[in-house]
């Protein structure tokens, strides 16, 4: 392959890109299938089947050497045309915003699950679990401060 030639994402990367763009459109609220992107892939002129999306976003098969077929779906997800095809590995700043607030949607879903169904213990009790979640969560995000204690500048 000659050097102006765009080289292909790696498997695994390209399947972790490609999960990260999906997981970013569901917090975004859009629930992408993959008839959605089959659909918009065919209309680009660069057709997928579903077992080759499979791979790609498993990471399990062949390498990606269609450029043209990164670029669309690139476009479709709305990201830099070059995301899938650069080995870079920084998200785009939207990318990045958005897993953030998944993330944080998450914590926030297990604490609602949990206040669910922990219903009927004491508030006493609530508040030690509470403050346990509270310090495993600061033990895993060391920057984040604990209840009580303010933010340091």
């Amino acid at each position: 392959m000659s050097d102006d030639q765009p080289t292909s994402a790696p498997g695994p990367a390209l399947a972790r890109k490609l999960n990260i763009l999906l997981d970013t459109a569901e917090a975004e609220g859009r629930k992408v299938t993959f008839a959605d992107v089959r659909d918009a892939m065919s209309a680009a002129g660069t057709p997928l089947s579903r077992a080759r999306w499979h791979y790609m976003r498993s990471g399990s098969g062949p390498a990606v050497k269609k450029v043209e077929l990164l670029q669309n779906l690139a476009k479709f997800f709305g990201v830099s045309e070059n995301y899938l095809i650069d080995g870079d590995e920084e998200l785009p700043p939207r990318v990045e915003a958005q897993l953030e607030l998944l993330a944080s949607m998450r914590v926030n879903k297990v604490r609602n699950f949990a206040a669910r169904q922990l219903d009927g213990l004491s508030p006493e009790t609530l508040l030690q679990i509470r403050d346990l979640i509270d310090e495993q969560l600061s033990r895993e995000d060391p920057d984040q401060p604990s209840r009580g204690e303010s933010p340091q500048p």
